[in-house]
């Protein structure tokens, strides 16, 4: 099985950095404390499991590799679910005005107005599952776009958590176009994971919420690790990973790598191009939450700092990585995952099995820290891809 990540192109640019103090000032610390206060509180909530994988480690001549598995979310199965809810819950909060606190709406002292305030958003499934999760919770109404490729599993989740779900003959980046002309035309509010010109507020709580994750891994880690390998998509996970973890390790912080399906390179082609870049997508990639064209420029105020490495991988090492999970090695952790969650894990391993190795400073010393975003979101396709 390694043998197809020995022969497997990844694709490597360096991310010229500036110097800044975006990771301070786009989500700052009080950001994500008042996030952490919020979401901690929710019925439902528990850490979910960092795991030790020594003998996947040991094989690819690491020192370690923890991988933050976020399949147990909320039972929404993916990390996501630290997002959509939250920034959903912060939208109904602004709207309502006054002194109205995220717990009374929580605690539906407010039910008559917030039903009549409808959240929208595109989405590739985790970030609309999680708001459509948060609006059936907070009793919105809830308006979902999904493009012509999302799976019907997919969909109908979101469609059990009480959303009206529009499916659009376009990609991803056009599903985005559309709901927000639509929001506009019915009075409806975007809560969107990618930021634009003049919409920032949300896609800022979105990735707020995902400081949840980091305070957990920060709170079991007993040092920094020395890298932290995170998938693309418009950037929010990486960008609030990469924040969190220079708030609290400053110059002890790991190196960033951000990694991002060889289809759909935005930030690849962002560090390449030294600014904000589009990317067209001609052919979607497996990893369906990481098909993204149009990187968000709030979390790229973030990476253009933050990232020093960008990496591209191919199709064909999907699969074989979440078969390494699936199937593990010695004592390491059974995890499910699905096709997004492995892209680090993916690009570690063929990194460390060739000519990046060196590049990358994966050595017997690395400390490599890795962010399963999901697990199996869909059952049907992870079937199909454990069994190549």
């Amino acid at each position: 099985m390694f043998n197809k990540f020995t022969s497997a192109v990844i694709n490597h640019t360096s991310n010229t950095r500036i110097a800044g103090t975006a990771f301070n000032t786009v989500i700052s610390p009080a950001d994500f404390a008042t996030a952490q206060a919020e979401i901690t509180a929710w019925d439902g909530y528990a850490p979910t499991p960092l795991y030790d994988l020594q003998a996947l480690a040991t094989k690819l001549g690491l020192g370690s590799i923890h991988y933050k598995d976020e399949g147990p979310r909320f039972g929404l199965g993916s990390f996501k679910a630290l997002g959509g809810a939250y920034a959903g819950l912060r939208v109904l909060q602004r709207e309502l005005g006054g002194d109205v606190t995220l717990a009374d709406i929580r605690a539906g002292q407010h039910a008559a107005a917030v039903a009549g305030i409808t959240l929208a958003s595109a989405t590739d499934g985790n970030h609309g599952r999680s708001l459509a999760w948060g609006a059936q919770r907070f009793g919105a109404p809830c308006q979902i776009y999904i493009h012509r490729d999302v799976s019907e599993a997919r969909a109908q989740a979101m469609r059990d958590l009480g959303a009206v779900v529009t499916r659009i003959d376009g990609d991803y980046d056009v599903s985005v176009d559309q709901v927000r002309k639509d929001a506009e035309a019915n009075g409806w509010f975007v809560v969107s994971d990618t930021s634009w010109e003049g919409y920032t507020q949300a896609p800022k709580d979105v990735m707020a919420g995902y400081g949840v994750m980091v305070h957990e891994i920060i709170q079991t880690l007993e040092q920094a690790p020395t890298h932290v390998f995170l998938q693309g998509g418009v950037g929010g996970l990486a960008a609030a990973v990469a924040a969190m973890l220079r708030q609290h390790w400053g110059a002890d912080a790991p190196r960033v790598v951000v990694v991002e399906p060889e289809l759909a390179a935005c930030l690849f082609d962002s560090a390449k191009a030294g600014e904000l870049t589009n990317f067209p997508i001609v052919e979607e990639t497996l990893m369906a939450g990481l098909s993204c064209g149009e990187p968000s420029g709030l979390a790229w105020e973030i990476l253009r700092e933050e990232a020093s490495d960008c990496i591209t991988i191919p199709e064909s090492i999907v699969a074989p990585t979440m078969q390494i999970l699936g199937r593990p090695m010695g004592e390491d952790a059974l995890i499910v995952a699905g096709e997004s969650a492995v892209a680090g894990l993916a690009a570690v391993i063929a990194a460390a099995s060739g000519a990046l190795k060196e590049r990358l400073g994966l050595t017997e010393r690395a400390r490599v820290l890795l962010i399963g975003s999901e697990g199996a979101t869909d059952g049907e396709i992870y079937e199909q891809l454990m069994a190549q």
